[in-house]
């Protein structure tokens, strides 16, 4: 099948062979003539599978005859991040250079004056950001009575962003009678809702399971601690063959840091997150598609659409906080037939969060094991066959002394004996330990014994009657007195 077979305009196939495209993908195959048919429709597809140019194709035929007014533009594309607004609008561009269509980009970051003399003169499509769209309608800058085609893209991830009350009010202000095209790449409860109130009978695509990888990625998961994780990355940048790579992080401070550290360490490597002004992010990258510097650090605004060719390979610096997340990023390598490399940094305290998303992709993800890993097992493996090498001949030895023991016993014991004999006269010349002379007492020894003999003698003295001067019998003349 060719684009030819799917009933869209010469001016329309002309532009897309210009392009470099002659064969539609399944998403593209299936989406078109139901949209040129004016239905409404759920199109479930992966990323990177060209569901882009599925809405924005039909809708150029579609715009091609009709008449614009001002401040009320006839269809409106919702997109979740700016990235993807700009990126549809180079889609118009490229596709629609055949067709007399006017685009206006509505996007948060940028000057709103410009935008607003767009829009004053009258466009055909609105790509807009949920935010910004809202912003204007308060104000009274734009009615959305005159859209008759909504297309509203990347829908999880609208939800995860919190835009869900906006589309619902925005859906809610426009035309009953539109034609309303969602897209996204997994399906879950609330945006099942959301389609259920919104669309009307639509035809349902779903080119590939929700959340499945693109089958040209390579996954691999890489178990490392949270202080080697630069390092692993600067060994993997060097030795896998990368061309061309976006390394995701969580948070925008680890992003602003990475590329510094990337930098430092001579590689060329840019950065994007929600903290840039706009005009910085678009300068950015194109820095990245026109080969300026080829290693692209990115918070998850960069995860969805982002559409560049020859993106050989992609980094998880920080495993995804959300699972879905995980498919979006390395979908930006492997696109458009080509292969592709994914790698994923697991640090102990991630193990949930890669459960989830092995049970999201319905399948464990290979571990990928580290060359300089593998140096340090070797010798763990060989030391214990040595040890017990050491252990066996060691008991060898033992055995025969154990057994040689009585015999060298006995024979010491005739040499001591004989040995004795010969000194038998030497030790009899030596004075007995009896008759030695008696040891010296030291002078605290001789004093303590002086004072215990006094405190001996002091105590019979308190024992013995007192002393008259005479210790013998009385005598009995004694007792007779002079006076009788």
């Amino acid at each position: 099948m060719n684009f030819a077979d799917l009933g869209l305009s010469d001016e329309l196939l002309q532009a897309v062979e210009t392009a470099g495209y002659s064969e539609p993908t399944p998403i593209q195959a299936q989406a078109i003539p139901p949209v040129l048919m004016m239905k409404d429709l759920i199109g479930i597809a992966q990323t990177g599978t060209g569901k882009t140019a599925s809405f924005v194709l039909p809708m150029i035929d579609i715009l091609a005859h009709g008449r614009r007014r001002a401040l009320m533009p006839r269809s409106l594309i919702l997109e979740p991040t700016r990235e993807l607004a700009a990126q549809v609008a180079e889609n118009f561009e490229k596709y629609g250079k055949n067709h007399d269509l006017k685009m206006a980009l509505l996007i948060g970051g940028v000057q709103m004056g410009d935008q607003l003399k767009a829009l004053s003169s009258g466009v055909d499509v609105l790509i807009a950001t949920p935010g910004r769209l809202m912003d204007l309608f308060e104000r009274g800058k734009i009615m959305l009575t005159g859209c008759e085609l909504l297309v509203i893209d990347e829908a999880d991830r609208m939800l995860d962003m919190g835009f869900i009350p906006d589309i619902e009010t925005i859906c809610s202000k426009l035309p009953t009678t539109r034609q309303t095209l969602l897209f996204s790449a997994t399906m879950p409860p609330v945006i099942k809702k959301l389609a259920d109130r919104f669309l009307t009978n639509p035809k349902y695509i779903e080119v590939a399971r929700p959340a499945t990888a693109n089958t040209n990625i390579v996954q691999h998961k890489v178990a490392v601690q949270s202080r080697k994780k630069r390092e692993v990355l600067r060994d993997l940048l060097r030795t896998d063959n990368v061309s061309t790579a976006i390394v995701f992080a969580n948070r925008k401070t680890t992003v602003r840091e990475l590329a510094k550290s990337l930098k430092q360490h001579g590689f060329a490597a840019g950065e994007i997150h929600g903290d840039m002004d706009q005009p910085a992010r678009l300068a950015e990258l194109q820095r990245f598609k026109d080969g300026a510097v080829n290693i692209l650090v990115a918070s998850d605004v960069a995860a969805r659409g982002l559409d560049v060719k020859g993106v050989s390979h992609v980094f998880n610096f920080d495993t995804p906080w959300h699972p879905d997340d995980y498919v979006h990023r390395i979908g930006r390598t492997g696109r458009g037939g080509a292969s592709g490399r994914a790698f994923t940094f697991v640090t102990p305290e991630d193990a949930e969060a890669i459960d989830n998303v092995e049970k999201l992709t319905g399948g464990k993800i290979p571990v990928y094991q580290m060359a300089d890993e593998e140096a340090p097992e070797a010798p763990a493996r060989e030391e214990k066959p040595r040890r017990e090498k050491r252990e066996r001949s060691s008991a060898r030895e033992e055995r025969p002394a154990r057994e040689e023991r009585p015999v060298r016993e006995e024979r010491v014991a005739s040499e001591e004996r004989v040995a004795s004999e010969e000194r038998a006269p030497v030790r009899e010349e030596r004075p007995a330990r009896e008759d030695r002379a008696p040891r010296r007492e030291s002078r605290g020894e001789e004093q303590r014994r002086e004072r215990r003999s006094d405190g001996n003698r002091s105590r019979r003295r308190d024992q013995e009657p007192a002393d008259d001067g005479w210790n013998g019998p009385i005598p009995e003349f004694l007792h007779v007195s002079a006076l009788a």
